[in-house]
This record gives structure tokens, C-alpha cells and sequence, in this order.
């Protein structure tokens, strides 16, 4: 971008705010999310930034002198983000100046042809740079954002619930795969060290289908258990389940399974040595 568009900028000309506020607040980037007050804000300390940025009469994005702006359209792209704004309407915060710039372009340069198209680029060609480098960090913030999410799903998604004295129980729901075996194995050894329990109950009820895949999963969890001096009763093997287990191949042997968690419980205490009877009802 040439000096010419700089002085421009740093000059704060109010023409190019008014039309640059003008055109965001017709584009999908002012939807009711971003109050008209926050949008003015932003606008004029881009514009403030901008200017500063190219003190020596040419803007470099990746200069040391635009690293204000590379941290402001950072910190609107993070924002924008966490909003729930989408990539074009993120960008189009940036590549909507390219009209009032252009227009004041003309003005200043309607007798000079040549000047007006050299200026012209220049300014399309940084603006697109800018726009890029927003869209870039605001792919980037979405995708941290969908990793926390799952990753806190996935954590939502397997409680080691402490259900006696010595035992525990993971209800599983839905798809077991390699991620979320990771998660049960280090959450589940994890409660066993902090409560010393003994038996640790697996129950797979929610779980849709059990395959050679699924199976590895939980043996691998199983193995990991007896490692840390725990048993482990896997609970909720329903028919069509213990028929796709023989089918499969799948060798168990060694593991108390339980079509029911109640029954898988009923083990379990007995195991330890306790003895849950109906209390009798006392005579009138």
C-alpha cells in the first residue's frame, strides 16, 4: 500500500469511516451480535492501527512495525470466533474497506490514470493480505475451539462413577473408539488410584455394536485395570452382542461378563464380602 492511502488512513478522514461503517452494517458482519457502538470501536482503531502500521510509508503485514495490527485482527478474530461468526463474515470486516478506499482513490486521482491504478492495486492487493491473514487465525481459533469441545465431550461422555466401597462403575454410550479408549483408561486408573477400589464394573448397555475394533478397546482398558491390581466385570452384554462377540472370535476368557449392571453389581459386592439383604418389616 502506497504512502499516498497511509496519510489517508492516519489522517482519520471521517468520509471513509462513515462509508466503511456504512458498508459492515449492510454485510452479514453486523447481525445483532456486535452492538453499532462496538462496531464504530473496532472500526476506527483498525483504521488507527492500520495507519500506525505503516509509519514508513509502506504496509507489511508481517513487518515488525504491524505487529498492533497483526494482534488486533488476532484478538478480532478470536472474538469473532467465540461469537459464532463465520469465516466470510469474519474477513468481510477487512474486505469490506476496499470500497470507501477506493472511492476516495478516484477523488484524489481522477486526472492521473496511471496514479489511480498503481494506487488502486496496492491498496486491493494489501487488503486482500489482511483479509487472508483474519480468515487464517479465525480457522485456526475455530479449530481449538472444536478440539476443547470434543475433548470435553469426550470427558462428559465417560464418568467414573464410585458406586460401593471398593468399586466402581463406567457406564459407556455410544461409538468406542481409540481417542475415547484413551480417555476411559487414563479417567478410570486415575479414580482407582485415588480411591484404591478393587473391582471396576465396564458397562457397555449404551454401546451400539461391539466389533474386533470395539472389543481391542476394551480389553486393552481391561488390561490396563488388572495392571493396577483391580478386576474388572463387563456389564450390558445383551443377546445380538454376545452373538457378534462368538461370531467374531473374540476370546473373553478370564472376564466375568453380566447381561445386567445390577447384576454386575451383585458380583461385585460379593466379591468384597458384602451382603445386601431386603429389610424385613417389622410387626405392629
Amino acid at each position: 500500500m502506497r504512502d499516498h492511502t497511509i496519510q489517508v488512513l492516519k489522517s482519520g478522514d471521517t468520509g471513509i469511516i462513515n462509508d466503511w461503517l456504512a458498508e459492515l452494517k449492510a454485510s452479514a458482519s453486523a447481525d445483532g451480535r456486535i452492538s453499532e457502538s462496538e462496531l464504530q470501536a473496532q472500526a476506527r482503531e483498525f483504521l488507527e492501527v492500520l495507519g500506525k502500521s505503516g509509519a514508513s510509508g509502506v504496509l507489511d503485514i508481517d513487518a515488525a512495525d504491524a505487529a498492533p495490527l497483526r494482534s488486533f485482527l488476532e484478538n478480532l478474530s478470536r472474538k469473532r470466533a467465540a461469537q459464532g461468526f463465520t469465516t466470510a463474515q469474519t474477513a468481510t470486516f477487512v474486505f469490506s474497506l476496499k470500497k470507501p478506499i477506493f472511492r476516495r482513490l478516484r477523488q484524489d486521482f481522477s486526472n492521473d490514470p496511471v496514479r489511480l491504478a498503481d494506487e488502486t492495486w496496492a491498496a486491493s492487493e494489501m487488503i486482500d493480505r489482511l483479509g487472508m491473514f483474519t480468515a487464517t487465525v479465525f480457522q485456526r481459533t475455530r479449530e481449538e475451539l472444536i478440539r476443547r469441545q470434543e475433548a470435553e465431550m469426550l470427558e462428559l461422555s465417560t464418568p467414573v462413577v464410585k458406586l460401593w466401597e471398593g468399586v466402581l462403575a463406567l457406564p459407556l454410550i455410544g461409538t468406542l473408539d481409540s481417542a475415547r479408549t484413551q480417555i476411559v483408561m487414563e479417567s478410570l486408573l486415575q479414580k482407582i488410584v485415588e480411591t484404591g477400589s478393587e473391582i471396576a464394573i465396564i458397562d457397555i448397555t449404551g454401546v451400539p455394536t461391539v466389533d474386533t475394533l470395539v472389543a481391542q478397546h476394551l480389553l486393552k482398558t481391561i488390561t490396563a485395570i488388572r495392571l493396577m491390581g483391580a478386576d474388572c466385570i463387563i456389564s450390558g452384554i445383551r443377546p445380538q452382542i454376545a452373538q457378534t462377540v462368538v461370531h467374531l472370535g473374540i476370546e473373553l476368557e478370564g472376564i466375568t461378563t453380566k447381561a445386567t449392571l445390577a447384576d454386575a453389581i451383585s458380583v461385585a459386592l460379593k466379591r468384597l464380602g458384602f451382603v445386601v439383604s431386603k429389610a424385613r418389616s417389622q410387626a405392629v
